[in-house]
Order: structure tokens, then C-alpha cells, then sequence
């Protein structure tokens, strides 16, 4: 399936706005955890685990969700793929590997903060590092392909093919070798 030029840059915008989304919503989480740990004023502690729970948990998970899903669609319609290049494979665990923590511990966690707040500066360091990590993979894409070469004889042979045809087209001969010098054209 190969996304048309159209197609592509909304799931593109989807998965931008998203990830941005999800970004966000990880910084208020980090603005109430801390806000809960430093205040001395019950009220406000009161308030920020309040917010925690209605705010973190749900919108988070949604926002990674959307993620996950615009990010396979653009691996599976765009030459990137979904598992032929390393920091694609890398930013889909990553994402899987969050989506997951935001659902079995993240979750329980936010019920438990009300007795100790400590339990959440693990979140609050650990997600914003993997989203900044994913995002410049996203730029800088390092690390090239997971395979370099097929080892399947059908598509080598099929390669050596089209590059014996791309040479034909090219010098207008066929497989003759090079050309002589002062051979006449």
C-alpha cells in the first residue's frame, strides 16, 4: 500500500499533532506531580492529584493511541515501512513500549499518588526523555536499514535484472562489457 501525496501529509499532520498532543499533556503531568510535591499549602496538593486523575491518564493514553495508529499507517504507506528501517522499528517500540506503561502503571500509579506523590517523578522524567528521543529520530533518522541485502535468491536475481536494465537504458548496450576506446557510436 503506498500512500498518495495528499493522504500522506494529513496522516503526517494526525501524527505530528498527536505526538505534540501527547507531549503537552506529559508536561501537565509533570506540572501537577511537581506542583504536589513542593507545595506546602494541603489545598493545593488536594487539587494538583485531583487534576491527575481526571487529566493524565485517559487524554494520555488517547493521544498515544492516535500516535501509534497514524505512525503505522505512514510506515505502511510510505517506503519508510514499518520495520525496514532502525528508527522507525525504534519509535514504534517506543511508542507500544509507553502506551503500555501509561495503561498498567501509570494508571495504578495515579490512584496510589494520593498517599505518595514521590511514585510519579519516575513518569514525569522517564516519558518526556523517550518522547524527545522519538522525536529526533524522527528528524535526524539515523542508523539506515535493518537488512542491507536481500537473501532471497528471487528478489537478487530480480535486482541483478533491473540493474542490468537500468545499465542497458543507460549506455544503450547490452551486457557487452565497456566500450572500446575510439569505438565509434
Amino acid at each position: 500500500m503506498t500512500l498518495k501525496p495528499r493522504a500522506r501529509k494529513w496522516y503526517l499532520v494526525g501524527h505530528i499533532v498527536s505526538a505534540g498532543a501527547w507531549i503537552g499533556i506529559d508536561a501537565v503531568l509533570g506540572i501537577l506531580v511537581c506542583t504536589a510535591l513542593i507545595s506546602d499549602d494541603a489545598a493545593v496538593v488536594t487539587t494538583s492529584l485531583k487534576a491527575l486523575e481526571l487529566f493524565a491518564v485517559w487524554p494520555m493514553l488517547i493521544a498515544a493511541l492516535l500516535t501509534l495508529a497514524t505512525g503505522v499507517v505512514l510506515g505502511l504507506g510510505t517506503r519508510y515501512g514499518l520495520v525496514r528501517y532502525w528508527w522507525v522499528a525504534v519509535k514504534l517500540a517506543v511508542n507500544v513500549l509507553m502506551a503500555l506503561l501509561i495503561l498498567f502503571a501509570l494508571r495504578p500509579g495515579i490512584g496510589e499518588a494520593t498517599t505518595d506523590p514521590e511514585g510519579l517523578l519516575y513518569p514525569v522524567v522517564v516519558a518526556p526523555t523517550l518522547l524527545l528521543f522519538a522525536s529526533v529520530l524522527s528528524v535526524f533518522k539515523p542508523w539506515g536499514r535493518i537488512r542491507k541485502e536481500s537473501h532471497d535468491p528471487v528478489r537478487r536475481n530480480s535486482a541483478r535484472r533491473d540493474h542490468r536494465t537500468d545499465q542497458t537504458l543507460r549506455t544503450g548496450r547490452r551486457g557487452r562489457g565497456p566500450e572500446p576506446v575510439g569505438a565509434r557510436r
